[in-house]
């Protein structure tokens, strides 16, 4: 099996793949970048906790338009995992309209962006239908 890392370092690969999210130690707020205060209260004290990797379908939007490179259309959307908003694409979807629908149940899942000369495999998220 090829050396794997994760695309995004609040992607926890393994058995059970998952997002990583600071949260505010104050008032829960929960960011996935780095953070010197909190947006929402300016507290400094941060703690990593784990983000819940089945969700509902907040909002989206079907892309037709992207940079050089990028196949489309695709679905960006935002997801509510247990309170915590995750912004991603929806995968493993035709991107119709016909096909997405607000407060469908979406679950986590990793896939391959490819891999270097070494044979190490970038892998990326993203959520899709839950079945």
């Amino acid at each position: 099996m090829a050396n794997q890392v994760p695309l995004v370092d609040y992607l926890v690969l393994g058995d059970k793949p998952h997002l990583v999210a600071n949260e505010c130690t104050k008032c829960g707020a929960r960011f996935f970048d780095r953070r010197s205060a909190c947006a929402s209260c300016s507290n400094t004290d941060f703690k990593k906790v784990d983000v819940a990797t089945e969700g509902t379908l907040q909002t989206f939007s079907i892309v037709h338009m992207a940079a050089p490179g990028l196949p489309v259309p695709f679905v960006s959307a935002i997801i509510n995992c247990g309170g915590t908003s995750v912004r991603t694409n929806v995968i493993n979807i035709e991107a119709k309209p016909e096909n997405i629908q607000l407060g469908m149940k979406v679950r986590l899942a990793t896939y391959s962006m490819g891999a270097d000369s070494a044979g190490t495999e970038a892998i990326a998220f993203g959520f899709e239908p839950a079945k």
